[in-house]
């Protein structure tokens, strides 16, 4: 168990890097404004969960071989890049329409398909893995234990934490929409402002390298 001191410096740190303007916060509030706060929230957990996920991979080692593959790196590169232009797409598409796709008795999508893409779209991103193999580390000490066990603390810690914050802006973004959306003509183009910011995260996740 790592000391009450590096715990706490690390939930610091974490929340700093948490809150910062990144690829996740821009996709967790583009969806809370242009879908609502159900939505903002599912895709903000579904981000958290997918943190965890990387967290055991850079616990077991797998995220090491990931990086250390320049092909398995460009594959998951792609794959990531490719999915947000699909979310990207079925917001332009769907664009004014309370959900990104209907369900066959008409309801709106639960909050558990925007969990999935939030969750997709983070586990597929090579750069989070390389996050977690370099910040995990940094607070774990091998005098105190197994390096592994650690590792999977401080990432539930991570994760936790993360849920909190993204819920968080999930919740406030999407309060925000539910006002904007009052006025149909606006919420065809909040779908389509958030459809522009997928493309363009996407872009950036293509031209990102090790």
């Amino acid at each position: 168990m790592p000391t009450m001191e590096v715990l706490l410096a690390f939930l610091a740190a974490s929340a700093l890097i948490t809150i910062a303007p990144g690829p996740d916060n821009l996709m967790v509030l583009s969806v809370g404004i242009s879908r609502g706060q159900r939505a903002g929230i599912g895709f903000g957990l579904g981000c958290a969960l997918g943190c965890f996920v990387h967290t055991l991979w850079a616990a077991l080692g797998i995220g090491a071989v990931v990086v250390a593959s320049e092909h398995t790196f460009t594959v998951l590169k792609m794959a990531g890049a490719a999915y947000l232009v699909y979310i990207g797409v079925m917001s332009w598409r769907f664009a004014g329409q309370a959900t990104l796709v209907k369900l066959d008795d008409g309801a709106v999508e639960p909050i558990s398909a925007h969990l999935r893409r939030g969750f997709i779209a983070n586990v597929i991103n090579p750069k989070v893995a390389l996050f977690f193999i370099a910040f995990l580390p940094q607070f774990v000490d091998p005098a105190r234990g197994a390096v592994w066990l650690q590792m999977v603390l401080l990432g539930a810690l991570f994760a936790a934490q993360t849920v909190l914050i993204f819920g968080s802006l999930g919740w406030f973004a999407g309060g925000i929409g539910k006002r904007l959306q009052r006025q149909p003509a606006l919420a065809i183009w909040l779908d389509r402002c958030a459809g522009a910011i997928f493309f363009a995260l996407a872009l950036h996740l293509t031209n990102a390298t090790r």
